[in-house]
């Protein structure tokens, strides 16, 4: 199932990939095609008789490298945009889907739980109690132990680089306890065929339904109740500080734009007429950069502060001066001083400067 999806999003976005540098792109192709994909994905799995939801999944992290990466090329800014929209909507509909298709297949196997159990060597009903919360307990010792781990291997890299803070058996119970929803856990056992290839019942699905849905049910209850209690005084070590990170990545992209814009510039201006005019404008577009440069670069504590200062006013009163366009541009379009598709046009403008300053 892994295989089949890792190897259909690469076929499909290397396909995608060559057709948008050849012919350009289109953004509601490119939004449908990565909606399409997991599906295809599916698919293929199925027919193979994989796991179409491993496949799935599968491809979901594989798009993610392939976007990363040179194999499908590099989407245009409002087809990102775009599309993280449409997958963030995408996402929180599925997630409740998920569990309106648990709520509506509970009744019918509770009412069915003798039947349930009779697949088992215990005749009691309330054996199924015992499978759920058993299971419950064993994934909740295997989160434990793999945060646990994950923990110790992240605090050990820290400590490499610098004092790492502790963190103890409480929070890391607390860290395995939240964002348990089960969601692929249920998708997957939903997809357990109800016959046989010869069409005999599947034996034991309801079996399996129950006792996922059972767990998932437990492991939510058991967070709601339990959560609060372990948050209660709970220490909780400083959040990591990302603005070294930050400045660095800041300055190594406006040092790269700054050489690309340079070359650009010299190889736009050869040949032609008016050379200082494509000077001048590199100059003022450079100008932006090294300043921002500057600004990332200072080692003085005071003069840091100012830097990190003079961005936020910077930040707040741009967002000042797009709300005033904004309004301006509605107040006009209103009073029909300017065309309704021309005021749309501007503001859909003003709307991509805010999104980089809000």
């Amino acid at each position: 199932g892994v295989a089949t999806g890792v190897a259909v999003t690469f076929l499909i976005s290397t396909a995608k990939g060559w057709i948008s540098r050849r012919w350009g792109e289109d953004v509601g192709a490119q939004i449908l095609i990565s909606l399409l994909i997991p599906f295809a994905a599916y698919l293929a799995a199925e027919e193979l008789h994989a796991s179409g939801i491993l496949a799935a999944v599968a491809a979901g992290i594989t798009m993610s490298f392939t976007e990363r990466g040179s194999i499908a090329g590099q989407a245009l800014a409002m087809t990102r945009i775009r599309r993280a929209v449409v997958w963030d909507t995408v996402q929180f509909v599925a997630n409740g889907l998920i569990f309106v298709i648990l709520g509506e297949q509970m009744p019918s196997i509770l009412s069915r739980a003798a039947e349930v159990v009779a697949g088992t060597s215990r005749p009691e009903t309330w054996w199924l109690a015992v499978y759920v919360f058993v299971t419950f307990a064993a994934l909740a010792a295997l989160r434990f132990i793999w945060v646990w781990t994950s923990l110790r291997l992240t605090l050990f890299r820290r400590r490499q680089k610098g004092p790492a803070p502790k963190v103890g058996l409480r929070l890391t119970a607390v860290m395995s306890l939240a964002g348990v929803r089960g969601a692929i856990t249920l998708a997957g056992i939903l997809t357990v065929p109800f016959t046989l290839a010869d069409g005999s019942p599947m034996p034991a699905r309801s079996m399996a339904i129950f006792l996922a849905a059972g767990v998932i049910i437990v492991s939510l209850v058991t967070a709601t109740i339990a959560l609060p209690r372990l948050l209660k005084n709970v220490e909780l070590p400083p959040e990591p500080s990302h603005e070294r990170e930050e400045d660095e990545g800041r300055i190594a992209a406006a040092s790269a734009a700054l050489r690309a814009i340079e070359d650009a510039s010299h190889a736009m201006a050869e040949g032609k007429p008016n050379p200082d005019l494509y000077s001048d404008v590199a100059s003022r577009i450079m100008e932006l950069y090294r300043h921002r440069i500057e600004s990332r670069t200072r080692t003085d504590a005071d003069d840091v502060q100012a830097a990190r200062l003079g961005d936020s006013v910077e930040r707040q009163l741009r967002m000042v001066g797009l709300i005033a366009e904004r309004e301006e541009l509605r107040r006009l379009a209103n009073s029909r001083l300017i065309d309704e598709g021309t005021a749309k046009r501007l503001i859909r403008e003003i709307d991509l400067q805010e999104l980089r300053y809000s």
